[in-house]
């Protein structure tokens, strides 16, 4: 934390500003003192203050007027408000309006100097953000495929040249690494890009049913074949089609693929004549194909045809510098369509992040984010949202599993423990706020979700 940090202090008791002068000042922080409230608001300009620290009642114009007219001029600085009569009416209308934190008076200066970095904390993550935004937008030819890391460039950079090329690819990885929406890239950015990109899920229907899918069928080849049916293959004419999950073709549809491969033509199910399409074949697994081919249960010869090129994906694990970018960016993408007020990652939510092992990749990663974005009722992603959501994922295969939703679960769990923390500390909501590990601006977030009694 840098401390030539400029912080303005604003409250109309003379004798008390001092003391917060020279307790600021020891610690390194540039500070300037208003007694005027009406005035510190006219004068104040953007990018001036790291910090405003306001009083709540003053004359002329209170600290929810100063909030309000801080918040015009400079939306992005954190504000710190302090009040010897804090109530949980004025707290929530302070936090609605954009306070970072409410702090209540007497305190001791290493309250204040705590709260000050947290406070501070927020415009460095704001400025981290903006660079990441920068980053993202510095991304080369696949603005939807986020990353940084060396190795995983690499990938994207062959993947860029072999979208030109007209050859089959196999794109391996394990689940949720990307593979999808890598064969997608290499689709818009190949010469195919105007026609169909069409995808199938090579084990989610039974044998005759992919067929049938991938290949189309005749009126009355079989049971419930009513009418006649172009399959994928035709839906992809002149375009692409992937092969997800190929490592579960059944034998027989292997070999079908093969000669189309082969010959450029194949026959509909229950059909005499051939059809002919132009099709690039994309291919994605997360098995060990050649692990399959000794096993004997995948054609050599088609992993040949398919794997003309095999590109792997790095699990996320193995590319962690690609963490903090692919959580910021699935952070503003949901900001843009649900208009969330979390503004941020708290500098513990990101070190709690790099060290999970993420065995369901970045699927996982952008599942995590989107549930504690749900759930979040401050304006930074806290760790006791995301440690509690990554702790029910680790614990999935445990017993005494409900059936509640998790939301419910989570929700329940809350009002129970902070009514209880509330009872113990009898109302106090410092007291209570700081046994929690929370600061008092969450605290009041929660008494007003739950209807808590302080």
């Amino acid at each position: 934390m840098k401390k030539d940090r400029r912080i303005l202090v604003i409250d109309d008791e003379q004798a008390f500003c001092r003391m917060l002068d020279l307790v600021l000042a020891d610690n390194g922080y540039e500070v300037r003192i208003e007694t005027d409230s009406a005035r510190a608001v006219q004068q104040f300009r953007p990018g001036s203050f790291d910090l405003v620290i306001t009083d709540v009642k003053m004359p002329v114009l209170d600290g929810l007027g100063v909030l309000r007219g801080i918040k015009a001029r400079d939306a992005a600085v954190p504000v710190l408000m302090m009040t010897a009569h804090a109530t949980v009416d004025m707290s929530i209308r302070a936090l609605r309006d954009g306070a970072f934190d409410m702090l209540t008076k007497p305190f001791e200066p290493d309250e204040l100097l705590h709260r000050v970095v947290n406070a501070l904390k927020q415009s460095e993550l704001i400025e981290e953000n903006k660079e990441l935004r920068q980053e993202l937008a510095r991304q080369g030819q696949f603005p939807d495929i986020i990353g940084q890391d060396r190795q995983f460039l690499a990938v994207l950079d062959t993947a860029r040249k072999l979208a030109q090329r007209d050859i089959s690819v196999l794109i391996s990885g394990e689940s949720g690494t990307g593979k999808e929406l890598v064969a997608r890239a290499i689709h818009r950015h190949s010469s195919r890009k105007g026609q169909p990109f069409v995808a199938i899920n090579c084990g989610a229907l039974p044998e005759t049913l992919l067929e049938s899918e991938l290949f189309g069928h005749r009126k009355g080849a079989f049971t419930g074949a009513d009418q006649d049916k172009k399959g994928l293959l035709e839906a992809a004419d002149q375009g692409t089609l992937l092969l997800d999950e190929v490592g579960n073709l059944p034998m027989r549809v292997q070999k079908t693929l093969l000669r189309f491969l082969q010959e450029k033509e194949f026959y509909r199910v229950g059909e005499s004549q051939p059809t002919r399409v132009d099709v690039r074949i994309l291919s994605a697994t997360n098995a060990d194909v050649k692990e399959q081919i000794k096993q004997g249960s995948f054609r050599e010869d088609l992993y040949f045809r398919l794997a003309m090129v095999d590109l792997h994906l790095p699990a996320l694990r193995q590319r962690r510098t690609d963490i903090p970018l692919l959580a910021h960016y699935f952070l503003e993408e949901q900001n843009r369509r649900f208009a969330s007020r979390v503004r941020g990652i708290a500098p513990e939510v990101m070190e709690i992040l790099l060290q999970h092992g993420w065995p369901g990749n970045v699927r996982e990663l952008r599942n995590v984010i989107d549930a504690g974005l749900a759930i979040e009722s401050g304006d930074m992603l806290s760790a006791d949202v995301i440690a509690r959501l990554l702790q029910v994922e680790e614990r999935q295969e445990g017993p005494a599993l409900t059936d509640d939703d998790y939301g419910v679960a989570l929700a329940r769990f809350e009002q129970g423990y902070f009514a209880r923390l509330l009872q113990q500390s009898d109302g106090n909501v410092e007291n209570a706020a700081r046994k929690a590990g929370v600061n008092l601006a969450t605290f009041y977030r929660k008494i007003k979700k739950y209807a808590l009694r302080a």
